[in-house]
């Protein structure tokens, strides 16, 4: 590693990603440092019942890619590693609904819908964007329940970032011409969210940040940056970066200089270390700092049989969607054979605004049924039985981020809290249940805490007018600094009301055009 760059990039995600290759095709020299480790497709575990493989939990010494952060108000599911988000998410790449651009804090300050089309484009060329060809018993389940409510047009397969050649079979680089590795056509195993064993997912380690290391990007995983200090007050000259390992016992330091810096750990990453900063080393960021934090107004319910023969285990993590209104849509989820790890938080659904209202309901619900409810959770094929239903709107509320005494919490911003008891969902469950003979369930820790479970988490470091409106401008450079951006799911700004990661791409291609070459 140098001892100076043009940039550091602090997180590997879809902005990090994005942000290395473009920079370093532009001539500037790039480090990206990134927490998690790096994976090969040999590291990922079979199943997530093996959790030192699959958790983070450096705690426990358990590195692996899936991450799960509880706040007083939502719980949250993310991923660590060199590929950040990618390693994990469902591979969807849906461009939201015209209200996202049109909403929230950077509401005017540019003609997002036209301005972001092309990089949508460019995202999905990248990102090997392909409609799912093939259904599994899931998704033809979910196309009953769209004739069943009236909406059979409103089904569709998802727009995914997998490789579809032939089942396991290895070609040479499909998408850039030979300069990416080769790949392997994707065989429905489900294990998506896991790892993709197979080197069909088209993880960022497959395009964005394999080119990039091509062009000479140094990327240092298992480093976290603690603190940045900029050479003057306001970082014309840049900035010192110190970090210390995330996975050795001995947190042994270290420091690299820059010229530019950008941000782009995600919510999790980016607004805890720049929270803690504005106490310390960066003062000058704004107060709106840790504001306008939004789920996708989500619910997460598992549907889960003991009758039907049908292996609802196999195709893509999300092969399909239904719209259901103009606000909602529902998408069925699946994980791989063997991949039981949430069978140990299901329970019954039960839903009620208060924690007194959901014991009595998932009481009332278990014992009118307890036979069938225990031999449904004990079965031994659980992924194959299981479908989680993943009910998403763009009706907004939103949620901060602030200090607290062991790191960030959350307090309600405005508008309700956000909420798994959606009866929308609730109502799609039981038609879902009717047409594959199963039963609703929940994650405890929803009807427990009575809060939501996202892996949608967005904002904090929005974009606005100016720093009494938002942390950062149109072009995502931060206020109160220079040489200074974020670039990632903290800079969405409204609620796209679907999987982001394709909106976070296209973000990211965009405020890359707007740096110029190196001279």
């Amino acid at each position: 590693m140098k001892k100076e760059y043009d940039y550091v990039i602090v997180g590997s995600g879809f902005g990090g990603s994005v942000s290395a290759l473009r920079l370093a095709e532009k001539g500037y020299s790039v480090l990206v440092i990134e927490k998690g480790k790096r994976f090969e497709a040999k590291d990922f575990p079979k199943t997530n019942l093996n959790l030192k493989k699959w958790l983070w939990l450096p705690s426990m010494r358990f590195f692996g890619i899936f991450k799960l952060t509880f706040f007083k108000h939502v719980g949250i599911v993310s991923g660590v590693g060199v590929g950040g988000g990618s390693l994990v998410y469902a591979n969807t790449l849906p461009v939201p609904q015209k209200a996202f651009f049109n909403s929230g804090s950077w509401a005017g300050l540019a003609d997002w819908q036209n301005e972001l089309e092309p990089f949508y484009r460019t995202a999905e060329k990248m990102l090997g964007a392909a409609r799912v060809p093939i259904p599994g018993p899931a998704d033809e389940a979910l196309k009953e329940v769209a004739i069943k409510i009236g909406k059979e047009d409103e089904y569709a397969a998802t727009n995914v970032s997998v490789f579809f050649g032939e089942p396991d079979k290895m070609v040479k680089d499909p998408y850039f011409s030979g300069k990416g590795p080769d790949r392997a056509g994707c065989n429905y195993c489900g294990a998506c969210m896991t790892g993709c064993r197979y080197n069909a997912k088209n993880t960022l380690d497959k395009n964005y940040l394999y080119l990039a290391e091509q062009l000479g990007v140094d990327i240092m995983p298992e480093k976290e940056v603690f603190d940045v200090l900029p050479n003057d007050p306001e970082g014309k000259t840049g900035y010192v970066i110190h970090y210390k390992s995330a996975t050795k016992t001995h947190k042994k330091k270290d420091k690299v200089k820059a010229k530019n810096i950008i941000f782009a750990g995600g919510v999790l990453g980016t607004v805890s270390l720049l929270l803690k900063l504005k106490e310390g080393s960066l003062p000058n960021l704004s107060e709106r700092l840790g504001f306008d934090i939004r789920t996708n107004n989500e619910s997460l319910i598992g549907v889960i049989n003991d009758k039907n023969d049908k292996d609802f285990s196999k195709g893509v993590a999300i092969g399909s969607i239904l719209h259901t209104d103009e606000n909602s849509h529902l998408e069925v989820v699946r994980y791989g054979k063997g991949s039981s790890f949430w069978r140990l938080s299901f329970i019954p659904l039960a839903y009620g605004h208060t924690f007194g209202k959901r014991m009595k309901a998932l009481f009332k619900n278990y014992f009118s049924k307890p036979w069938r409810y225990t031999k449904i959770a004990l079965q031994w094929n659980f992924t194959t039985k299981n479908t989680i239903l993943l009910f998403m709107q763009t009706l907004d509320s939103t949620i901060r981020f602030k200090r607290g005494g062991t790191g960030m919490v959350s307090t309600i911003q405005e508008g309700e809290k956000p909420t798994s008891f959606i009866p929308e969902a609730k109502k799609l469950a039981e038609v879902y249940g009717k047409v594959t003979d199963g039963e609703s369930f929940i994650l405890s820790t929803e009807t427990i805490l009575g809060i939501p479970t996202t892996a949608h988490i967005l904002g904090g470091c929005v974009i606005g007018e100016n720093a009494e409106k938002g942390v950062i401008d149109k072009n995502q450079k931060v206020f109160g600094y220079q040489n200074m951006m974020v670039v990632d799911g903290s800079a969405i700004s409204a609620n796209p009301g679907v999987n982001p990661s394709l909106s976070i791409t296209a973000m990211s291609e965009r405020a890359m055009s707007m740096v110029a070459d190196k001279e």
